[in-house]
């Protein structure tokens, strides 16, 4: 009896205490971390412009833009613009035109264009770029001020931007502004309709309520569909953010197009996704002068372990093996980068954003322009507030005017 009590009691002290595991061990895909984070230490960033002592800045911007653009995998056939104009708004100060334009021979997108009134000479411009928040049923309406709005948006404005349409903001402070529809959103959200049947019953059940039920509804349904999305889109050969990045860039031509704007003056900024886009839009198109990015900056070592929870949107295969994230934002320094952080937001570690500004200030540093490089924290949740908006527009009139 007694030795059975021993080993029963040795079995017990055996036992594995879970909550005593050190949170250095803890991740998103539990045991299978340490393997994954000891191979990408293997080769991680080498592009990077702290990589090594790079004897020319401009040879190593090209060739990590070039390396990029391998990755982000998307060479469409171009096409011309053929921009239409389907709506026109005079507001307070400014005309709003909802235009119609082609974004290579495969795709079209819609966005809205801001002219401020009275422009005596060309105008800065400012590419506005739409958040996620898993509402597809509306992109670029998000940050434009439109008529009729649903209460859903409305309630959504008000959660992420205090109420305020930065667009339209930036409109009245002299800015020509525009601001399109990603891949997936708005005018280029998927179409129920043409998805497979088993996979909308439950869609067309709940879409016969009010406009509120049936957008809820269509958001549902849509970000369930991110992931066959991502799949079909990565076998066909493609990536998803190479088609964002291609996408907007196109949104550049656009701009450059109007006798409306100084194609000297040329800035991008957004909040989350639209962070996103920025960073990628910043980094790859030369044309963009200023970068202003809200809530989407982080290192990928600290993503490694947490927070790989994001939209389908943001995977590029292979980029940690050459550039990070922050690096991607550094291809396009010393022009002025401006980022916002909040320390409330779930979807990135405090660690994470800590790190992603000290890489970017030592290569600012490196180029000789630490000033054109700034980061901002604030004790908010996810969103873009008004006094972060206010510190936006700081920015650009600072480096812009």
């Amino acid at each position: 009896m007694q030795r059975t009590f021993i080993l029963l009691l040795a079995a017990i002290i055996s036992l594995p205490v879970f909550p005593c595991q050190a949170q250095d061990q803890i991740s998103d895909v539990g045991n299978f971390y340490p393997f994954l984070d000891t191979y990408s230490q293997n080769h991680r960033n080498s592009m990077s412009f702290l990589s090594k002592d790079w004897k020319n800045t401009e040879t190593w911007r090209s060739q990590a833009r070039a390396k990029m653009n391998e990755l982000l995998a998307f060479n469409p056939e171009s096409a011309p613009l053929n921009t239409e104009i389907l709506e026109t708004e005079h507001r307070d100060g400014y005309t709003q035109y909802l235009v119609r334009y082609n974004l290579n021979t495969l795709q079209k997108t819609e966005a809205y264009l801001l002219i401020p009134d009275n422009l005596e000479e060309p105008a800065p411009a400012v590419v506005a770029l739409h958040d996620h928040g898993g509402f597809y049923y509306f992109g670029k309406e998000k940050h434009n001020r439109t008529d009729d709005q649903p209460k859903i948006l409305k309630e959504y404005v008000q959660k992420l931007y205090d109420g305020r349409y930065y667009a339209d903001e930036l409109a009245k402070r002299g800015y020509v502004v525009l601001s399109p529809d990603a891949i997936f959103f708005g005018s280029q959200r998927i179409e129920p309709e043409k998805i497979t049947p088993d996979r909308t019953e439950e869609y067309f059940e709940q879409a016969n309520g009010n406009i509120n039920e049936k957008i809820q509804a269509f958001n549902e349904l849509a970000g369930d569909h991110e992931e066959p999305m991502e799949k079909t889109i990565l076998t066909a050969g493609t990536t998803w953010p190479g088609i964002i990045v291609q996408n907007d860039k196109r949104a550049v031509d656009l701009l450059l197009s109007r006798p409306e704007v100084d194609s000297g003056r040329i800035a991008a900024m957004g909040l989350s996704l639209g962070g996103l886009r920025t960073t990628y839009l910043f980094g790859m198109d030369p044309r963009i002068k200023v970068g202003i990015i809200g809530c989407f900056s982080s290192t990928y070592e600290e993503m490694l372990q947490r927070h790989l929870h994001h939209t389908w949107m943001m995977y590029v295969p292979q980029q940690y093996q050459f550039l990070d994230m922050p690096d991607v934002a550094s291809l396009n320094a010393p022009n002025p980068l401006l980022i916002m952080n909040t320390e409330q937001d779930k979807l990135f570690s405090l660690n994470g954003m800590k790190a992603a500004k000290e890489k970017l200030s030592g290569i600012y540093q490196k180029m000789g322009a630490p000033k054109k490089f700034k980061a901002n924290f604030y004790d908010v949740p996810h969103s873009m507030p008004i006094p972060m908006q206010e510190d936006a527009f700081t920015w650009l009139d600072k480096w812009l005017k």
